[in-house]
């Protein structure tokens, strides 16, 4: 199920640097010291998303990942979204 507006806006506020992208996204650039560090991150994520069955696009520029996650089968922005976006926060303080 697919959330309303309100419903994003009040679960961006809870989930600290991630902002409304464009085509029904969630995004969020993550810096690194070093690209091993960056790719390392963007590992972490695709095992982490794999367990959940919930994968977002990745893009990796030198020492910024960029992650960008929306639920395509529901059209939409969903709670699945917002649990791998907190996910990928965790994970970018574990190393």
């Amino acid at each position: 199920m697919t959330l309303t507006l309100a419903e994003i806006r009040q679960r961006l506020e809870e989930t600290p640097g991630w902002i409304l992208g464009e085509g029904n996204t969630i995004r969020k650039s993550f810096t690194f010291k070093s690209f091993p560090e960056a790719v390392s991150f963007a590992v972490r994520v695709a095992f982490q998303a794999e367990a959940a069955d919930h994968h977002p696009d990745i893009t990796i520029s030198y020492k910024q990942v960029t992650l960008a996650f929306t639920t395509h089968s529901a059209g939409g922005l969903t709670a699945k979204d917002f649990d791998g976006a907190r996910d990928a926060n965790r994970i970018s303080w574990v190393g």
